[in-house]
């Protein structure tokens, strides 16, 4: 985008870089941080997280770049998709907290509905 363009035309971009940085520092405090006083199955959880994230966050980087009219509604939900799915694999491995399970694959289901409403629109033209 050009400069000066309207912000929420790069809301794709701002939200995919914003993502992108905090993948990248949550992975890290995880593969350091977090090795020692993980069992597998909490850093599994934890690597699934940052893996989503992350292919999300180059995603919506791509969806800025594609310069597709009317990206508000599939970067909300890509970005709250991401930020449910993540968060509860998160807060899970740290805590303990095995029913946040249930509320992970409602942000499988945004992520899902966002992507494919990408494509619709990539479709449609």
């Amino acid at each position: 985008m050009m400069a000066g363009a309207p912000a929420r035309g790069r809301l794709p971009l701002l939200a995919g870089c914003v993502l992108a940085a905090v993948g990248i520092a949550l992975g890290a405090f995880g593969a350091h941080g977090l090795r020692n006083l993980l069992g597998p199955a909490e850093l599994g959880w934890w690597q699934t997280a940052v893996q989503y994230q992350m292919w999300n966050a180059v995603g919506l980087v791509g969806v800025n770049g594609a310069g597709l009219s009317r990206n508000g509604l599939p970067t909300t939900l890509l970005v709250a998709g991401t930020l449910v799915f993540a968060g509860t694999l998160y807060l899970m491995a740290l805590t303990g907290l095995r029913w946040l399970g249930m509320i992970t694959p409602i942000g499988g289901v945004l992520m899902i509905a966002g992507w494919l409403l990408v494509a619709w629109r990539v479709w449609r033209g």
